[in-house]
């Protein structure tokens, strides 16, 4: 007798083989063996702390869509950190740890130029590819060939931080002619007061005041005080979070009223430090390195901002992630594609890749030049604009603030002077 097959049993049938098929796939793609362990300190306490956990979290994303991916090599990735607490003098020790004890395989390095730089020696000793993140003219004294830093500073990273401020600025008419420099004594701040000084005098620029204040500083009044007193046309500042609402509230209390503020002011670019200020805001013109523009934006990133926001509340970051979370999802992307790329999690040959190639990442193409800088410079200035009380949403879009700098990245007009825009 010939048997049949009823429809109920072949849909039953060609679902099981479906689901084998699927089953298979999965299969295929779970990393297997041992993890792949990439350790880091990030700085999850301190100063830097609203910054760091923004990109922290990245990372994470990073983590999990790589292993849903199948991994590295096959293997899963694992990532193991710590928290630097923003203190330069716990990251040799740090590093040390996460390299001798937990025999990490790969490492890559925190957030910002103070943070990174203590760790180069070790990476030198050890011979390890390291990359940074936000690290201004970190290799620029040491000159080691496997450091590379996921920042779009370019060549020439001291200047390219306040190039379009300066550019600017001398497009007013009438052009400025004094120029005031304020900056932390740090690291990272102290580099943007150099690249500061040299782009001020390629402008003809006097410079009328130029001063240093301590970390440590909390009352910044004396500081705006003397920076009135030198009457500049411009004030340029490199300040790190803290000195940064500091410097911003006492500019206002004050009254300071130069014909265009702003600069290197790390923090402000945090939608935590955005809606504290508000409309003080307003006016302040800042480096930035990403905006959901058309010209900065790619749909990569803008997926993964997606994942990051959905989080962010109950991971408590910065709630829309904009500053941070695509570059620190770049900088360990980069590392994910070099041991792909050569198959290998050998650090010389990691670090080659890197350095002789072009990389397809969510911030867009990424070569590298000497000194493991950017090949090429993508810093863009944003100034502050119709900011009304302290809401999140108006921070969400460019509407608030504007690209300004350079044209090719532009989104509406620099207002000037500075006293226009505050009203």
């Amino acid at each position: 007798m010939f048997g049949f097959v009823t429809r109920r049993s072949f849909v039953g049938a060609a679902a099981a083989v479906a689901f084998s098929l699927t089953a298979f796939a999965a299969s295929a793609q779970t990393p297997t063996g041992e993890p792949i362990r990439i350790g880091f300190g990030m700085s999850l306490t301190g100063p830097l702390a609203a910054n760091g956990k923004s990109a922290l979290l990245a990372m994470k994303i990073w983590e999990e869509d790589t292993n849903a991916k199948g991994g590295l090599l096959g293997r899963p990735v694992k990532l193991v950190y710590y928290d630097d607490q923003t203190n330069p003098s716990t990251v040799p020790g740090l590093y040390t740890k996460l390299i001798d004890v937990d025999k990490v395989d790969l490492v890559i390095g925190g957030y910002a130029t103070n943070m990174l730089a203590p760790a180069m020696p070790l990476m030198m000793q050890k011979k390890m590819t390291f990359i940074g993140l936000y690290g201004l003219g970190v290799n620029s004294e040491f000159n080691y060939d496997r450091f590379f830093v996921m920042m779009p500073t370019g060549q020439d990273p001291k200047k390219a931080l306040s190039r379009g401020f300066f550019d600017l600025a001398m497009k007013q008419d009438p052009k400025p002619k004094t120029v005031a420099i304020v900056a932390a004594d740090a690291e990272f701040s102290k580099n943007a007061a150099d690249g500061a000084r040299d782009n001020a005098k390629a402008a003809g620029l006097k410079i009328v005041y130029d001063r240093s204040y301590p970390p440590s500083t909390t009352d910044y009044a004396p500081i705006v005080r003397a920076i009135q007193a030198a009457n500049a046309d411009i004030v340029f500042v490199g300040s790190y979070p803290l000195d940064s609402v500091g410097l911003i509230r006492a500019a206002n209390e004050i009254g300071l009223k130069p014909k265009l503020f702003g600069g290197s002011m790390v923090g402000l670019q945090a939608t935590t430090f955005k809606t504290q200020l508000g409309p003080l805001l307003n006016g302040v013109v800042m480096y930035d390195f990403w905006q959901p523009t058309a010209q900065l934006s790619t749909p990569a990133a803008l997926e993964m901002l997606k994942k990051y926001q959905a989080r962010a509340g109950a991971e408590g970051v910065d709630p829309l992630g904009y500053y941070m979370a695509p570059y620190g999802y770049a900088y360990i992307e980069l590392l994910g594609k070099a041991v792909e790329g050569t198959k290998s999690l050998d650090q010389g040959k990691i670090a080659d890749y890197i350095r002789n190639n072009t990389h397809k990442l969510i911030v867009g193409d990424v070569k590298f030049g000497k000194a493991g800088e950017w090949a090429d410079e993508r810093v863009v200035h944003v100034q502050f604009q119709n900011i009304k009380g302290n809401g999140l949403d108006q921070f969400r879009d460019v509407s608030t603030q504007v690209v300004v700098a350079p044209p090719a990245f532009e989104s509406g007009k620099l207002i000037y002077p500075y006293e226009k825009a505050k009203n």
